[in-house]
């Protein structure tokens, strides 16, 4: 994935051709033996094993990725466990007490309101809009995020600086599309949705809980109609706006953005990077006709529906009803455990990674996989040096690029703790509250000052990685490091057509529709002469064209714009990781193993990282929010267009997945 906050070709001639295929190809371990490979490579690899799995109730989807996921937080749940016991210092006496207060669920329910009751009284004593708008800053120290969001990252024309930015943001459900889709389905989530509202009014104590919650969900509908589109927001030129603190009123007139930079502690005479100006000037007139009442009803549910699942039984189920169930597709409560787990390793992150590398990550793993990077990024400049398409003045700038690209593989190199944080058992609300001030504050104080690039955006234990465009940096944490992606004991044919293509998606994502727009230091800047951006754009389109044909659900398309980004990673990943994969055997004739080359097994060991079935429900929410196309797509989508797969497996016209040489696309 490639990383940006709210902050993963032409194939060399390096190939060996594998004769055309006379007899059926045995499926693997898993697959459907009777697909035939060169029909639906995704259903020949996982076929067998999609048919017999059936999704377990409190999960939204099963898969490679969920199932490494969930070993993940079963490691993480006994040093957990261990940690709130016996804990050896300081560091996982506070992750263990952070545990072991969300385990409580005695404590939890004896608390119910009362930790919240200092909050609630602050939203019901505002008198006027510049009393929102601080609260609508000090909402964000809480971990809510109100019509605003703000944040600190790198600032885009200058890397090395931390800016503020501020953001759209402040909806109840999760993407605009849920507010504005007509249609009885839609409307009936809707209906659902405000009733939700109305239950976490009445346990709250709320007068009149219906009539507010119905006129928090016609705000929020207001503020999806000005919301910009998350295709929209995929642009990064667009969404960089710098507007100095003195101009704040003039560019956006009519809201005290004075009161909210306070409430969010930005330090004196910084300005903000607006990411949405239409949005921000239309806010501005929503903010300044919403009468104070709504204001009020508003902020009531975003607190209350951002901690519900803490606040007792009846919120938990309430949370579970809707959000869970509604939205998400479960059918059963996820255990106590898995939450708990879930929440410590999100609020307090590196403390949990700390220890769980100690227990769960090899120095050698980390030198066997810098060493399949590396030999990627040499694929990656010989290919940039020899792309017929691209003009010397651009191949110059792209190679500068690749040769600063900075790799992350495992954990930080160094840890920033938590110091003064106050942890306490019995009281989990009121640690989450800390916990959020406390990063919210430390992100803020480094805004305007220099950026520290050993930070990783990601913790040690998350199964995934990402592009960060702003420190052109790859990033690799320790846990997606394992089987099905990274497995010691297999060939390097698999490991490379699996975290081999991870890592090339990667690196791809420096070249692809947004990452482009940065150079070599993560500067935002146009470095592309206009006939290779032409020419990108050309090949790109092509790619836009193909996935929008998708209908994973029927009626419901992919968003070809929206997962341009993913789709060009994904391609370009497995076109880079196959040619990585001949280059590491150095001269040496592939081996055959358990009947599959190994260019069939590089391309199996592909297709079994994205075995997953996915619910109904949570496959919409996909489809309307996530910049990733479907997995089966992912699969079946690239080796269409990869000329080595053709060569594979001897797909001939006729094939389902097979297109003339000129049909197939190739943006690099």
């Amino acid at each position: 994935m490639s990383l940006k906050r709210p902050l993963l070709a032409l194939a060399l001639s390096l190939a060996c051709v594998a004769p055309a295929i006379a007899a059926p190809l045995p499926a693997p371990k898993g697959g459907d033996g009777g697909v035939r490979p060169q029909d639906d490579f995704y259903a020949f690899v996982n076929g067998g094993w999609e048919k017999k799995t059936q999704i377990p109730g409190d999960k939204t989807s099963y898969g490679a990725f969920s199932l490494l996921a969930e070993q993940s937080r079963k490691d993480v749940r006994a040093l957990l466990e261990q940690a709130s016991k016996h804990p050896a210092d300081a560091d996982a006496r506070l992750i263990g007490d952070y545990y072991a207060s969300l385990m409580d669920l005695k404590a939890i329910d004896r608390a119910g309101l009362r930790p919240l009751q200092g909050e609630l009284a602050r939203i019901t004593s505002l008198n006027d809009l510049g009393d929102v708008a601080e609260e609508l800053g000090e909402i964000e120290l809480a971990g809510s995020s109100g019509p605003v969001a703000a944040y600190v990252m790198p600032d885009e024309k200058q890397p090395l600086v931390n800016a503020v930015y501020w953001s759209q943001s402040g909806l109840g459900m999760p993407d605009r599309d849920y507010y504005l889709k007509p249609g009885k389905k839609a409307e009936a989530l809707r209906k659902a949705y405000e009733g939700y509202l109305t239950q976490l009014n009445a346990l709250a104590g709320v007068p009149d809980a219906a009539a507010e919650a119905r006129a928090t969900v016609q705000f929020e509908t207001a503020l999806a109609k000005v919301q910009w589109s998350r295709t929209e927001e995929r642009d990064p030129v667009k969404t960089y706006n710098p507007v100095a603190r003195a101009d704040w009123g003039r560019t956006y007139p009519g809201f005290p953005w004075a009161r909210f930079a306070a409430g969010v502690g930005m330090p004196d005479k910084l300005g903000a990077v607006v990411g949405q100006p239409s949005y921000f000037k239309a806010f501005t007139a929503l903010a300044a006709r919403t009468p104070l009442s709504t204001w009020k009803a508003y902020l009531r549910s975003r607190l209350l529906t951002n901690f519900a699942g803490d606040l007792g039984p009846a919120w938990r189920k309430a949370h579970f009803e809707f959000a869970d169930k509604q939205l998400y597709g479960l059918t059963d409560m996820p255990p106590a455990w898995r939450t708990a787990v879930s929440d410590t390793s999100e609020m307090l992150d590196e403390g949990v990674g700390k220890v769980y590398v100690k227990q769960h990550f090899t120095p050698a793993a980390k030198a066997e996989v810098l060493s399949i990077v590396h030999n990627l990024i040499g694929v990656y400049r010989q290919h940039l040096q020899t792309l017929a398409w691209m003009t010397p003045e651009t191949r110059k700038q792209a190679l500068d690029k690749l040769a600063q690209l900075r790799v992350k593989v495992g954990y930080p190199d160094h840890w920033r703790g938590y110091p003064g944080l106050v942890i306490k058992r019995g009281d989990a609300i009121g640690n989450e509250l800390r916990a959020n001030v406390f990063e919210f504050q430390r992100d803020m104080a480094e805004a305007g000052g220099p950026v520290d690039r050993s930070r990783w955006s990601m913790s040690p234990q998350t199964v995934n990685a990402y592009y960060n465009p702003l420190g052109n940096e790859i990033v690799f944490p320790a846990a997606i490091l394992k089987p099905p992606f990274f497995d010691p004991r297999r060939d390097e044919a698999y490991n490379y057509g699996a975290i081999g293509a991870v890592i090339g998606h990667e690196m791809s994502h420096a070249y692809d529709d947004e990452g482009r727009h940065y150079d070599g230091t993560g500067k935002l800047r146009d470095w592309w002469q206009p006939a290779d951006a032409k020419a990108f754009n050309a090949r790109a389109a092509r790619l836009v064209a193909q996935y929008d044909t998708y209908e994973p659900i029927p009626g419901e398309h992919v968003n070809g714009q929206l997962t341009l980004g993913e789709n060009i990673a994904d391609l370009t990943g497995v076109t880079m990781a196959l040619q990585a994969y001949h280059r590491s055997l150095d001269g040496k004739p592939e081996s055959t193993v358990d009947g599959y080359t190994g260019d069939q097994r590089f391309f199996i060991g592909f297709a079994e990282v994205w075995r997953s079935k996915t619910r109904p429900a949570f496959a919409h929410l996909l489809l309307v929010s996530d910049p990733h196309s479907p997995d089966l797509d992912r699969v079946d989508g690239v080796v269409t267009n990869v000329d080595g797969f053709y060569d594979a497996f001897g797909l001939k016209p006729g094939d389902k997945l097979y297109k003339k040489p000129a049909d197939r696309v190739h943006v690099w």
